[in-house]
């Protein structure tokens, strides 16, 4: 893997965001700046202030998505198979302290939505179960102390 691994989904939500930048908030700025620049003298005007900051801001937002975006490498979950966890896979696990069952897929940072049921690979649970296998049992170091998962199911939807 050469770039940043995202699901098609989340490569779709990031370019929803630049298009939003681009079409919404950059617009909006630019006449937020006109209409601040209309009230006289720059140096004591608190709008025109923010409206810069807020440019600012957004350009950040454009130049980070547009290099996420470039930097990505799709990865379709519903293209792989195998019992192995790996990036985009739906897993099933159970804490076998408490018999809770979670199900969530792993993801990229950008996509990543406990709400949703999904965790981003960098998270430590996703971490520690990378590699392993349906049916194995994975002790992992979580911020909340180590926890012990047995891997009922993995899926690729």
């Amino acid at each position: 893997m050469t770039g940043t691994p995202i699901t098609p989904a989340g490569l779709a939500k990031l370019h929803a965001q630049l298009k939003h930048l681009r079409e919404v908030e950059r617009p909006k700025n630019i006449n937020d700046l006109e209409e601040a620049r209309a009230h006289g003298d720059l140096r004591e005007n608190a709008e025109y202030h923010a409206a810069k900051d807020r440019q600012g801001f957004i350009a950040g937002q454009m130049r980070f998505l547009e290099s996420t975006i470039a930097d990505a490498e799709v990865i379709d979950p519903k293209k792989l198979s195998g019992s192995r966890v790996t990036f985009g896979a739906t897993v099933t696990v159970t804490d076998t302290d408490t018999d809770k069952t979670t199900r969530f897929q792993i993801v990229s940072e950008f996509e990543a939505d406990l709400d949703a049921g999904t965790v981003s690979v960098k998270a430590p649970t996703a971490r520690g179960l990378l590699g392993k296998e349906q049916g194995d049992e994975v002790a992992i170091m979580t911020p909340r102390g180590k926890r012990v998962f047995y891997i009922e199911k993995v899926e690729w939807l």
